[in-house]
């Protein structure tokens, strides 16, 4: 085995985040892609949606495997095993010929996609120091805040200029690589575990995955009737509420929702939750508002959007000095006030509104919303031993992709509200601003779970208290020296 060590400063992160970017920006390119794939197979666009349908519900099931997979037989087993699989899946998508090929192929991807996220953050947490954590963690950051926002103005450009298949194609010689760098690089390191799979709560967690996130995503897309999409989130939601009840009765569940009991991991789970929620209606808000609602091209409003991504590629470099400096709580604390803040600002855009402007605000937010997920991130994994790393990872991408999911279909909804509420049928500019105030105050609303958090918490990963011991020790030596 490889040690990282060995290996030059942040290599496994790196393969990690390449990986996770493939993916970010696969989900979101597809999108842009499938009215022109619609055309080619004599399909209606929404019956396309199927194609979106099978990754989710292929994402639902599966991932709730991930972390008792890598445990049984290692890490990068499973996380080189995720690459191939997906990475096959996109030649099947790129090479098929029916909606059916199409909605078994990105079943597939799923499949593959619902390994990638939790091994691979499971790696880097058994494989870097946790005085290490917070710059490993920021490169997962980055590749997350910026395939949303490249995916539709590259997928645009593909289907337009080249045909609609190179979108898959591009993820080809990513896989590749990844995999030829995860086998050289990334160690399989594994936990001893003894427990046979939990199959009856790998059975109810998967359906209230598969309910609950079809269910949201459906809520923005109109394939399904209100009823429909009703029944899947409120039998979601059951499936998942006995699971919780199950899950306290059972010595192996295959979610640990006992590590809520540890208050870092709660901090930065439901915390976490409801900020993603508004940071997951973004991509979809605010792409519509510059196109639909200011008259933009699609390029034009994907070169304003490319921003935030911008914002986020700096802070990749600060996160550590400012964790180190203010310590979890007091960043999560402001940063939320920041984030919020800049996500309100959004209402008040409008047509006569200077691109300049927008794209400073834009690219602002992108760097304190990358701060915001690098601390979070860190922070669930702050005070989790290693032999439950494995099973945090699991439940914190479950926790993340849920709420993500909700962002989009309650964007939606705010919508849909705003048009019954004026009457209309078409948006436009001002019908964007009550949906964009709305999810500032439900991420703002997470501070009720930071403001429990101690001074010191994480301290171990930010370095926070030893830095704040020497400065009070270089305080108390110089008056003593006065």
């Amino acid at each position: 085995m490889v040690s990282p060590w060995r290996t030059p400063r942040y290599l496994v992160p790196m393969i990690v985040a390449c990986a996770l970017f493939m993916e970010n920006m696969d989900a979101t390119v597809i999108a842009t892609a499938l009215p022109t794939i619609a055309r080619g197979f004599g399909e209606s666009p929404l019956t396309l949606n199927l194609a979106i349908t099978g990754y989710l519900l292929s994402l639902g099931i599966f991932l709730p495997l991930s972390g008792w997979l890598a445990d049984r037989v290692g890490a990068r087993t499973v996380f080189s095993a995720a690459i191939v699989v997906f990475t096959v899946g996109s030649i099947g998508c790129s090479t098929v010929n029916s909606l059916l090929e199409l909605v078994l192929a990105r079943v597939v991807q799923g499949m593959g996609g619902a390994m990638m996220v939790p091994v691979g953050r499971l790696v880097i947490l058994r494989t870097i120091p946790k005085a290490e954590l917070v710059s490993a963690m920021a490169y997962l950051t980055v590749p997350a805040l910026i395939g949303p926002v490249i995916g539709p103005p590259l997928g645009g450009f593909i289907v337009t200029y080249f045909s609609w298949r190179w979108i898959f194609w591009i993820n080809i010689p990513i896989g590749v690589l990844g995999l030829l760098l995860s086998a050289r690089f990334v160690p399989n390191v594994r936990e001893v575990w003894e427990e046979a799979l939990d199959a009856r709560g790998f059975g109810l967690v998967s359906l209230g995955l598969a309910g609950t996130m079809f269910g949201f995503e459906n809520v923005s897309r109109g394939t399904l009737s209100n009823l429909s999409v009703t029944l899947l989130i409120g039998s979601g939601l059951v499936f998942l509420a006995v699971y919780g009840w199950y899950a306290q009765r059972v010595s192996a569940p295959i979610l640990n929702v006992a590590l809520l009991r540890v208050r870092t991991f709660r901090a930065s789970l439901l915390g976490g939750f409801l900020f993603r929620i508004g940071i997951g209606a973004l991509p979809f808000l605010t792409p519509l508002m510059l196109q639909l609602g200011f008259g933009l091209s699609p390029f034009a409003s994907g070169m304003i959007t490319f921003a935030g991504a911008a914002g986020a590629i700096t802070m990749k470099l600060t996160a550590a000095p400012i964790l180190r400096t203010l310590g979890f709580r007091r960043v999560l604390l402001l940063n939320t006030i920041v984030c919020a803040m800049s996500i309100a600002s959004y209402g008040f855009f409008r047509p006569a509104t200077s691109h300049a402007l927008m794209l400073g605000i834009l690219l602002v937010g992108g760097f304190f919303r990358s701060l915001q997920f690098t601390s979070l991130n860190t922070l669930a994994y702050a005070d989790i031993e290693q032999a439950r790393m494995s099973g945090a990872t699991t439940l914190s991408s479950v926790g993340q992709q849920l709420s993500l999911s909700l962002g989009v279909g309650l964007g939606a909804l705010l919508l849909h509200t705003t048009l019954i509420w004026h009457g209309r049928s078409e948006l436009g500019a001002g019908d964007f601003s009550a949906a964009y105030f709305t999810i500032a105050a439900i991420s703002m609303s997470s501070l009720l779970f930071f403001v429990r958090l101690p001074q010191d918490a994480g301290a171990e990963v930010s370095g926070f208290r030893e830095e704040r011991a020497e400065a009070i020790a270089a305080h108390s030596s110089m008056h003593g020296a006065e």
